[in-house]
């Protein structure tokens, strides 16, 4: 389950076959990105388990859930664009069923992220999941 924003990164994915323009289309989708304001660059909008800097910045309207970050790394804050792409704009039950291990395997990246960038991948995909499981009680 995925929203219609990720689906196109996995069409756009697709006609890319050269790892290396997939990296770079990570890194564009992260250049994309508005900067998250200082301010929210907190402790507690920090995550943790990541090798460079990551900020979440989650909001919840009703139900649905939404967030905002950025890295001090180009890739990683492409990951959290990738990331955006694939929760932004869901409810919170549907945060909480999306197999997002399963929806970043379509795009071919698990084998291409060094241990660090996975296990940072796995710690932000863990905060947002923990973030909609808080929200909904």
């Amino acid at each position: 389950m995925a929203t219609a924003a990720f689906e196109e990164i996995v069409e756009d994915f697709e006609f890319i076959e050269d790892w290396e323009d997939r990296y770079r289309h990570v890194i564009e989708q992260g250049k994309a990105m508005a900067p998250l304001d200082d301010a929210l660059k907190v402790p507690a909008t920090k995550v943790d388990g990541c090798a460079s800097q990551v900020w979440l910045h989650t909001q919840i309207e009703g139900q649905v859930f939404r967030f905002d970050g950025d890295s001090d790394a180009m890739i990683v804050k492409g990951l959290i664009a990738l990331l955006q792409k694939l929760y932004s704009g869901l409810t919170l039950a549907e945060v909480l069923a999306v197999d997002a291990r399963g929806e970043m395997e379509r795009l071919g990246l698990n084998e291409h992220l060094s241990a660090q960038r996975s296990n940072g991948l796995r710690a932000m995909i863990e905060r947002i999941r923990e973030t909609a499981a808080a929200a909904l009680g």
